[in-house]
C-alpha cells in the first residue's frame, strides 16, 4: 500500500510558486503569440464583446463599402456613355447643320427658273410665240398642301381666288408680267386679296424668269396661248418655251382626249412628294392607314365618308411615273385578279421597277400614314405622275388632289402632273441616311446594354440606389434615363424642307442638352458616392482601431512580463532547491 508523499511546508509554498509563474509565463506566451490580451469572453466578457459589436460594425461596413464601388462602376460605365453619347448627338446635328447647308444652297422654297434671256424685251407680243390675251394661270397651296387663295392686290376690294391668270397684254415688257406676279397678294381671312405678298417674280443674272412662293408652300402655272381663244397644246406649249419654261412643262389633263389637254408644271418646296396622312377606318373609327391597307379602303384629309381609290376594281387600274419627262412607267394599282393592292404592295412596285428605284424611293411613315417618293440621285430634277382609267384620285401627290375635277372622265382617261422638286434631293436623301443611321447607333448604344455595368444601366431607365450606412437609412437614389433615340426625343430624318430640318435640329439640340444636364447629375452623384465611400473607409478604419485597443495585447508589455516571469521561474526552482537542502542532509546520518 502506497501513500502520498510527505511535502515540507517550504516545499509545497515554492512548488505552488513555481505552479503560479508558469501559468502566468503560459498567458503572456499566448499573448505574444495571438498579439491580443482578450482571446475569449473567459479573459474579459466586457472588452470581448464590445471588439466584438465594434468589429461586427466594421464588417458590416465593409461589405457595403464594396457595394458602394460596384455602384461607382455603374456610374463610371454610365458616364462613358454619356461621353459618347454626346459625341453621337453632336454628329447628328452637325448632319442635320448640313442639311440646313445644302438647302439653303439649293431651294428651300418652291421656284422654277426659266432657260431664255428676257433682258431687254420691252414687247413681249412682239414675239411671234406670244399674242396679246396669252395667260399664265398661277395657284398655290400652303406648307400643309392646302389650296389658298390668292389676287391683285392692286385692284380696289380685289376677291381672292383659287386660281389668278397673268394677261400679257399688248405692249407689255416682261417687267410689266413680273410687277403684276408680285402684285399677288394672299387672302386676308375675308375673301379679299390684301394679305401678305404670294409670289415674287424677278430676272436671275441671265435674265431668266424666275418665279418663287414666299409662304414656304407649293404653285403650279398653266400656260395658255392663243391669245386665250380656242388654244391648241402647241400654242400653249409655245408660250411656255418663249418665257423659258418649255424644258420644264408637261401636258397635263385628260390625256384621252386628243386637244384637250393642259401645258403646265409645278413647283414644290419639297426636295419629295409627301401624300396626304392616309387613314383607314375601322369600326367605324378613322385610324391611321396601314402599310397592310388596301387602297381601295384609302382615306385621306381627315375625310372618312369618300375612299381616296374607292373605284380600284379594274385591273387595268394604273399609276404612272416619269422622271424628268422621260418613259413613262406604270405601276399595277391591282393585281392580276383585280383586287386592290395594298399600300406596301403600290411601295413595292416602285421600289422593284429597275427603271425607277435607281432614281427615286417611294417610302412610308407609319406614324403619320405619310407615303413619300423622294429622289436619291442628283439628276432628278421633275417628276411626272398620273393616274388612269376609274381611279379619282392621286394620294395627295403635288397640287391637283382630284383628277377627275381636271376632266378625268371616263375608262381609258390619263392624267398626270408634272411636278418640279427641290434641287440637291439626293444629296439631301443621302444626309437623311447618315442622320438615321446615327439615331440607330444612339439606340443600339443604350438599348443593348453597353451603357451598362452589371445588369444595371442608368441610360436604359434602371435607377441606382447607394446605401450609406449598416442599417440602410442613409442612401442616394440616381435615376435612370431612357436614352435612345425615341428617349431623347430625335425623330427620323426628313430634310425635305427648312421647316423640317429646323425641326431636327431643335430636337437635336434638345436632346444635347439633356444628356449633357444628365452628365452632370452623374457627375455630382459620383462625387457624393466618392465621399461617404471615403468618409466609410475612414469609419471602417476607426472602429478596428477602437475594437484592438481593447483587445489587442502591448507586444513590449508582454514581453517584459515575459522576462520577469522567466527570471521569477529561475528564482523559484533556486528556493525550491534550497528547501530540499534541509531534507538532504538526513541522508548524511546514514
Amino acid at each position: 500500500m502506497t501513500s502520498d508523499v510527505v511535502l515540507t511546508s517550504a516545499l509545497r509554498q515554492n512548488l505552488l510558486s513555481l505552479q503560479s509563474t508558469q501559468n502566468l509565463i503560459d498567458t503572456t506566451q499566448l499573448r505574444l503569440a495571438t498579439g491580443k490580451k482578450v482571446n475569449s469572453a473567459l479573459d474579459s466578457p466586457q472588452s470581448f464583446f464590445a471588439s466584438e459589436a465594434l468589429k461586427n460594425r466594421a464588417s458590416d461596413l465593409n461589405r457595403l463599402l464594396d457595394g458602394l464601388g460596384q455602384n461607382i462602376q455603374v456610374i463610371k460605365a454610365a458616364d462613358a456613355g454619356i461621353s459618347a453619347l454626346t459625341k453621337l448627338v453632336e454628329q447628328a446635328d452637325s448632319v442635320a447643320q448640313s442639311a440646313r447647308d445644302v438647302l439653303a444652297q439649293g431651294q428651300a422654297e418652291a421656284k422654277a427658273t426659266g432657260d431664255r434671256d428676257l433682258r431687254g424685251i420691252n414687247d413681249l407680243t412682239s414675239l411671234a410665240t406670244i399674242t396679246a390675251g396669252d395667260t399664265i394661270t398661277l395657284s398655290a397651296t400652303d406648307e400643309d398642301g392646302d389650296q389658298i387663295n390668292v389676287g391683285t392686290f392692286s385692284t380696289a376690294a380685289a376677291s381672292a381666288t383659287a386660281d389668278v391668270a397673268i394677261t400679257i397684254n399688248a405692249n407689255d415688257s416682261i417687267q410689266n408680267i413680273i410687277d403684276r406676279v408680285n402684285d399677288l397678294r394672299l387672302d386676308d381671312g375675308n375673301g379679299v386679296a390684301s394679305g401678305a405678298q404670294a409670289f415674287e417674280a424677278s430676272l436671275d443674272e441671265g435674265g431668266n424668269l424666275q418665279i418663287r412662293t414666299l409662304n414656304g408652300g407649293d404653285f403650279r402655272a398653266v400656260f395658255a396661248g392663243g391669245g386665250g381663244v380656242g388654244d391648241t397644246d402647241s400654242e400653249d406649249l409655245a408660250l411656255a418655251q418663249s418665257l423659258g419654261f418649255g424644258n420644264i412643262v408637261r401636258s397635263a389633263g385628260d390625256q384621252s382626249t386628243a386637244g384637250d389637254t393642259s401645258i403646265e408644271f409645278s413647283a414644290v418646296s419639297d426636295v419629295a412628294l409627301q401624300s396626304f396622312n392616309l387613314t383607314r377606318v375601322n369600326a367605324g373609327d378613322e385610324e391611321v392607314a396601314l402599310r397592310s391597307t388596301l387602297l381601295s379602303d384609302v382615306f385621306g384629309k381627315g375625310d372618312t365618308t369618300t375612299n381616296l381609290l374607292a373605284g380600284l376594281d379594274d385591273a387595268a387600274d394604273d399609276y404612272t411615273i416619269s422622271i424628268n419627262g422621260n418613259a413613262v412607267e406604270t405601276i399595277d394599282l391591282t393585281n392580276a385578279a383585280g383586287d386592290s393592292l395594298t399600300l406596301q404592295g403600290f411601295i413595292d412596285g416602285i421600289n422593284d421597277n429597275d427603271s425607277l428605284n435607281q432614281l427615286i424611293r417611294a417610302e412610308f411613315n407609319d406614324k403619320t400614314g405619310q407615303l413619300s417618293i423622294r429622289a436619291i440621285d442628283a439628276s432628278v430634277e421633275s417628276i411626272q405622275i398620273g393616274v388612269t382609267d376609274t381611279v379619282t384620285a392621286n394620294f395627295g401627290f403635288g397640287l391637283t388632289d382630284n383628277p377627275d375635277a381636271a376632266g378625268l372622265t371616263g375608262a381609258g382617261a390619263n392624267f398626270s402632273e408634272n411636278i418640279q422638286i427641290g434641287r440637291a434631293a439626293a444629296e439631301l436623301a443621302s444626309l437623311e441616311d447618315d442622320f438615321n443611321n446615327i439615331r440607330d447607333q444612339i439606340t443600339q448604344l443604350v438599348s443593348n446594354g453597353d451603357t451598362g455595368y452589371r445588369g444595371t444601366n442608368l441610360l436604359n431607365g434602371d435607377n441606382l440606389t447607394s446605401f450609406f450606412n449598416e442599417f440602410r437609412s442613409s442612401s442616394l437614389t440616381t435615376n435612370g434615363v431612357t436614352f435612345t433615340a425615341d428617349g431623347l426625343g430625335v425623330s427620323e430624318a426628313n430634310f425635305s424642307r427648312s421647316s423640317s430640318v429646323d425641326g431636327a435640329l431643335a430636337e437635336v439640340r434638345g436632346a444635347l442638352e439633356g444628356v449633357r444636364n444628365f452628365g452632370s447629375t452623374l457627375a455630382n452623384n459620383l462625387s457624393v458616392i466618392q465621399t461617404r465611400q471615403d468618409f466609410t473607409t475612414s469609419l471602417i478604419n476607426t472602429l478596428k482601431e477602437g475594437s484592438d485597443k481593447l483587445v489587442n495585447a502591448d507586444a513590449n508589455e508582454e514581453g517584459a512580463k515575459l522576462l520577469a516571469l522567466q527570471t521569477r521561474q529561475q528564482l523559484g526552482v533556486t528556493s525550491l532547491s534550497l528547501a530540499s537542502q534541509s531534507q538532504q542532509s538526513i541522508l548524511r546520518l546514514f
